[in-house]
C-alpha cells in the first residue's frame, strides 16, 4: 500500500514554491526602475526634493550624462515640441558624478548658468550631483552611453522610458503614458 503522505507533501511543496515565487517575482516598478530621492537645486536656485517636488503627477524627464548628448536631448525637445506644448510637464536633468567638493559643484553650476541665461530655461534644468552609476542602476537604465527620456511620477516610479535620439514610435508611447491617469 502506497503512503498518502508523498503526494500530499509534493503538493504542499509545489504550493509553497508558487507562493515564494509570487512574492519574490519582480513587479512593474522594479522592472522599470525608480528615481532615488534626491535634494537638488534647479538652475533658478529653487531647492526641490525629487521626485516629490515635481510640479505634475507625471513629468517627462530628459536625462543627460555628458555634453555630447545635448543633441539627443534637443531632438526630443523639438520632436515632442516641448517648447510649444504647455500640456507636458518636463525638465532636463544632467546627471553628474559628484566631485565631493562644494567649490567644484559651484563651478559646474556657474558653467550651466552661463549656457542657459533665460529664467524660463533655468527653471527646467535640474542638475543632479550623485554617483552616476548608482543613479543608472536605481533607475533601471542601460547605461550612460545615450540620453534617457523618462516618464516619472511623484513616487519616483519610472512609468515609461526611451534612450537615444527622438523616435516617433517611442514618443507616442511616452505621450500615452504621460496622458494616462493613475499608476
Amino acid at each position: 500500500m502506497k503512503s498518502i503522505w508523498t503526494p500530499t507533501l509534493a503538493w504542499l511543496a509545489a504550493v509553497t514554491a508558487a507562493l515564494v515565487l509570487a512574492v519574490a517575482a519582480p513587479n512593474e516598478s522594479n522592472v522599470m526602475g525608480r528615481l532615488p530621492e534626491l535634494t537638488v537645486k534647479r538652475l533658478d536656485q529653487q531647492r526641490i526634493v525629487l521626485p516629490r517636488g515635481l510640479t505634475a503627477d507625471r513629468t517627462l524627464v530628459l536625462v543627460a550624462y555628458s555634453k555630447s548628448q545635448r543633441n539627443e536631448i534637443e531632438s526630443w525637445i523639438r520632436g515632442l515640441r516641448l517648447d510649444q506644448d504647455s500640456s507636458i510637464a518636463w525638465i532636463k536633468m544632467p546627471v553628474l558624478n559628484d566631485p565631493g567638493d562644494e567649490d567644484v559643484r559651484n563651478a559646474v553650476e556657474r558653467k550651466l548658468l552661463a549656457q542657459h541665461p533665460a529664467d524660463s530655461e533655468r527653471s527646467r534644468i535640474v542638475p543632479v550631483f550623485t554617483d552616476r552609476q548608482a543613479f543608472i542602476r536605481a533607475a533601471g537604465l542601460s547605461g550612460p552611453e545615450h540620453a534617457s527620456v523618462l516618464v516619472l511620477n511623484r513616487d519616483g516610479k519610472i512609468l515609461a522610458r526611451a534612450e537615444g535620439r527622438f523616435d516617433e514610435q517611442k514618443a507616442q508611447a511616452l505621450r500615452e503614458t504621460l496622458l494616462t491617469r493613475g499608476d
